[in-house]
């Protein structure tokens, strides 16, 4: 589950430097597969108890900050000219480094709040109604994680406020979505068996 989780983080920072057009709305691309990483986090909880959940938030954070490095030394690297002036890598790969920013701060804070909120359902709760951790913790996190991340590209420039408007609804109503959608796998783990190195009673 972390190594899914570390790869959707990744996967949605390089989509997000892609606007595309959803319905006539404009989204960043990385809307597409970013949702999940919420309920990934979770099934991550459920296992592992909130500190797992948070070391892999910042281990994934970390991540994307030295892939976005990585891509910008390759893409500024002078190239072979030998082989041809090679300009599709820095064409696409090269960091916009006020989304890279913008989606890293947005990506922590959000999952960062969505463990609390999980935790205080599971504290409330038990075992009981599984379906509520998923669906109250995303809830919270999301709206705020798609205003951290519009607000921020805003500020920077990235985009004109028209834009950042029509972003942050159809990210929210997307993520929304993926979220009741993804509710059923939270049933599909198990927490660590209590006395394994992996147990926690914050599950």
């Amino acid at each position: 589950m972390g190594g899914a989780y570390v790869a959707a983080q990744m996967m949605a920072d390089i989509a997000s430097l892609r606007i595309i057009s959803v319905g006539g709305f404009a989204v960043d691309a990385g809307t597409l597969i970013y949702p999940f990483t919420f309920t990934l986090r979770d099934l991550v909880h459920k296992i592992g108890g909130k500190s797992a959940a948070r070391t892999l938030i910042w281990l994934a954070a970390g991540i994307n900050v030295f892939m976005a490095g990585f891509f910008w030394l390759v893409a500024v690297w002078p190239a072979d000219l030998t082989t041809g002036p090679q300009l599709g890598f820095g064409n696409v790969l090269a960091p916009v480094w006020g989304i890279v920013l913008a989606s890293i701060v947005a990506e922590v804070v959000s999952e960062l709040i969505d463990t609390e909120a999980y935790s205080m359902w599971v504290r409330r709760f038990g075992e009981r109604h599984q379906w509520g951790r998923v669906l109250v913790s995303n809830s919270v996190a999301i709206p705020i994680d798609s205003a951290i991340f519009v607000g921020l590209a805003t500020a920077f420039g990235i985009f004109p406020a028209e834009v950042a408007w029509s972003i942050f609804w159809v990210n929210v109503i997307f993520k929304g979505v993926i979220a009741v959608v993804s509710i059923p796998m939270i049933y599909w783990v198990k927490p660590a068996p209590l006395g394994s190195p992996y147990s926690s009673v914050d599950h």
